[in-house]
């Protein structure tokens, strides 16, 4: 029997501070994408909100299990009989001082099918460029992976992409397919973004699917884009450099098994 394929969809966002407008752009690439096919689509980092100031996400927080970027995220799952990688949003934590950064799955009925809390909390500083999340943002705690569209998916965000642990943590059993949404600056995706991919896919044997904020927001920062999807062996399938748009691509489940066939580096692994 031949090994069924899914047709996985990055979407890439420039998002503005203005939650409405940023909401109307993710529908249209939702819909872009579920009429070219798409089973599973997934939506950057922070797609509902790019703000002027870090502590703009306080004032958006959402409580979990509702709000309206959660109901938004869930509605258009169940319009388009989709599986929804809703990027990121920023979720109450344990304090009113900071937020989680979440990304929450949505099933083809609505329903939520998981929630993953970003980790690894970005700081960066090379004199011209300072960003530091932890002034904001509250770290989760655990790994999280799921089963969706007949795969089974581990959920990262960002930053995350830079601890190769976190998707060994997540490969117990092997990941078919790893989400990367992320809003990488220009100067780190330019230097690390599609090495550090497709490290990811060829270390795990497994699809990547990253979707991204690509281009200058209206606070003035500038983000890499370069929205992509990486398959086993480490081959860009498909790649969008900048501006909105869809990044489309098959996942292939006969694919994954020849590349660990014929390559069986996770049976080998001794520590």
């Amino acid at each position: 029997m031949t090994a069924p394929l899914v047709k996985i969809a990055a979407l890439q966002t420039v998002s503005t501070p203005d939650v409405g407008r940023n909401l109307d752009a993710a529908a249209r690439l939702i819909a872009a994408a579920a009429g070219q096919g798409a089973n599973l689509v997934a939506l950057p980092e922070h797609f509902g909100l790019m703000g002027l100031r870090d502590t703009d996400k306080l004032v958006i927080a959402e409580t979990p299990g509702d709000g309206p970027i959660q109901r938004f995220l869930a509605a258009q799952a169940r319009e388009h009989r989709l599986w929804v990688v809703g990027g990121t949003l920023p979720m109450r934590g344990r304090t009113s001082e900071r937020v989680l950064n979440s990304c929450c799955v949505y099933a083809p009925d609505g329903t939520p099918a998981a929630r993953y809390d970003k980790i690894h909390l970005f700081r960066f500083d090379n004199g011209r460029e300072s960003y530091d999340e932890a002034r904001v943002l509250e770290a989760g705690r655990s790994p999280v992976a799921l089963c969706a569209a007949g795969l089974r998916v581990g959920l990262s965000i960002c930053y995350d992409l830079r601890f190769p642990e976190l998707y060994r943590a997540l490969g117990t059993p092997p990941c078919d397919l790893l989400t990367v949404p992320a809003a990488f600056t220009f100067t780190t995706g330019r230097a690390h973004w599609e090495v550090l991919l497709r490290a990811r896919a060829i270390e795990n044997q497994c699809y990547v699917l990253a979707p991204a904020q690509g281009g200058t927001h209206e606070s003035g920062r500038r983000t890499w884009g370069h929205s992509m999807i990486v398959d086993p062996w480490g081959d860009v399938l498909a790649v969008r450099p900048e501006g909105e748009g869809v990044v489309m691509a098959e996942l292939d489940l006969a694919r994954i098994a020849a590349v660990r066939q014929q390559l069986p580096a996770l049976s080998h692994r001794c520590l």
